[in-house]
């Protein structure tokens, strides 16, 4: 980029009210329909640990098949992510949240009602691409919407809703497991007693259409995002969203002026937005998605009951310790709501890693030394969720949401989200081989010690943007090279 943003030169006093919140209570709700894509993202991407050995038994899958009906969903995301940035681009935000949530709901229905392997393939493949979608399209809008002195807080709703969609399926799971279980063989007739009672995966795949129905009904009245307005050229429309999202007409049009500006200087002469010129923010933007993965998260959600068993603990009791961990994760991500615009992205992401790391090194020497007591291996991964959910969990959507310039925020997002997902699918795979060839310590204090390099990258490079305009996070590039990170 040849140049940054100076803020001063055209930021009005009204945009300097619209930063103090405006119209809260509306931008709030609006923020939370968008975040039920986060609730959609949770429940498609876990609830497969209820539903794989029902499926596997009934359709008798191989090795090959089995690990093909769970990475399909995967598949399926990365496709989404691709998707996504050019989607936002062209037919607006709100579209996209719209079709990821149709997409969410026949994949739903695709799944329950398949009445053979390959149907339960394409589900949730179709499933992956909304939740893909869903993953940029979700903390982009609200970050958008939102205003600087509550975007990070806001934005968080995006994770903590994810975690609520993991405890929901995993309730949802037990729940309908225990109902099929207890029900007599009478049950079991009719198309209530098919999906809920004799094939009971097929029920706790339909659990998701209720959700993503409710999204696409609340997703149709929310307003489109007033910067991807202006990004296409209506103004007029953009200044109407921003008074109603900031109760200020004032305010709505010193921000539509700071927006205008921001584009200008974005984009070159034949109007074409560059995205070469972002390299140091892309890059640190896939280095956050890459490195909260590498932290171990995905495992010990998806395989925390295995590990758990490791422990010493019995299969049924496993699960019961999994369902605490996904609790706490869950409670810790309210956390986030308080702390990340109170005390900033950096001082909060810094505190995560270093508490997530011993976490996991004192799990890992556990395993290392022998000492594995269900109990202690719980409480030690529960203080790894807990640091990781008020931190690198929603830290890094508001990062990837924030740093790039509207007329490459979309596409910007797209690359960063696709490196989580592709992150994802390769440590998930990595896991068992690491566990059989060198033991669970090896992966815990690996992860143990990705958390200590991403440390080290934040407290240097990773720059403070608490309460900051999107506009104004511009300028923090230009400088970068002759300022140390604040």
């Amino acid at each position: 980029m040849a140049h940054g943003i100076d803020p001063a030169a055209f930021r009005s006093d009204a945009a300097h009210a619209a930063s103090g919140g405006g119209n809260l209570v509306f931008v709030t709700l609006v923020s939370l329909v968008s975040a039920m894509g986060g609730f959609l993202f949770g429940y498609e991407t876990v609830v497969i640990a209820g539903t794989l050995a029902p499926v596997k038994a009934q359709f008798g899958f191989s090795a090959i098949m089995e690990g093909w009906f769970v990475s399909s969903g995967l598949l399926g995301c990365v496709f989404g992510v691709l998707a996504a940035g050019r989607l936002c681009d062209r037919a607006g935000r709100k579209q996209v949240m719209l079709l990821s949530a149709a997409l969410l709901a026949i994949a739903a229905v695709a799944c329950a009602a398949a009445p053979a392997a390959s149907w339960l393939i394409v589900g949730r493949f179709i499933g992956g691409v909304g939740v893909g979608l869903a993953s940029v399209v979700s903390p982009l809008y609200i970050s958008e919407v939102a205003p600087p002195k509550y975007r990070g807080r806001l934005v968080s709703l995006f994770q903590l809703t994810i975690t609520i969609g993991i405890v929901a399926a995993m309730l949802v799971n037990a729940g309908l497991l225990d109902h099929s279980l207890a029900a007599t063989p009478a049950a079991a007739q009719g198309l209530w007693g098919w999906l809920f009672v004799g094939e009971v995966w097929r029920g706790m795949f339909l659990g998701q259409v209720v959700p993503a129905l409710l999204f696409l009904g609340f997703a149709l009245i929310v307003p489109e995002s007033p910067r991807w307005l202006s990004l296409v050229g209506r103004p007029e429309q953009a200044r109407n969203v921003l008074a109603r999202l900031r109760g200020d007409d004032a305010a709505a049009a010193g921000e539509l002026g700071q927006i205008e500006e921001s584009l200008r200087v974005e984009t070159r002469a034949d109007g074409r937005a560059h995205l070469a010129g972002m390299r140091r923010p892309l890059s640190l933007g896939i280095f956050l998605a890459v490195f909260s993965e590498l932290s171990g998260i995905t495992v010990v959600m998806y395989y925390g009951p295995v590990i758990l068993e490791r422990a010493g603990i019995s299969a049924g009791s496993s699960l019961g310790g999994h369902a605490v961990i996904g609790i706490v994760l869950a409670c810790f991500t309210v956390l986030a709501l308080f702390v990340v615009d109170r005390f900033g992205r950096r001082p909060v992401l810094l505190t995560g890693c270093a508490g997530a790391a011993v976490a996991l090194a004192l799990t890992g020497l556990c395993f290392a030394v022998g000492v594995t007591d269900g109990a202690v291996i719980i409480a030690l991964l529960c203080m790894f969720v807990a640091f990781f959910a008020f931190s690198l969990g929603p830290i890094k959507w508001i990062v990837i949401s924030e740093i790039f310039p509207t007329a490459v925020r979309a596409r910007a997002m797209g690359i960063a989200t696709v490196a989580v997902w592709l992150t994802d699918i390769v440590i998930n795979q990595a896991f068992p081989i690491v566990r059989d060839t060198f033991g669970v310590s090896a992966m815990f204090l690996g992860c143990a010690v990705f958390l200590a390099i991403q440390f080290v990258v934040v407290a240097r490079k990773l720059p403070e943007t608490k309460g900051l305009p999107l506009e104004d996070i511009l300028s923090l590039w230009s400088d970068r090279p002759a300022k140390e990170a604040r």
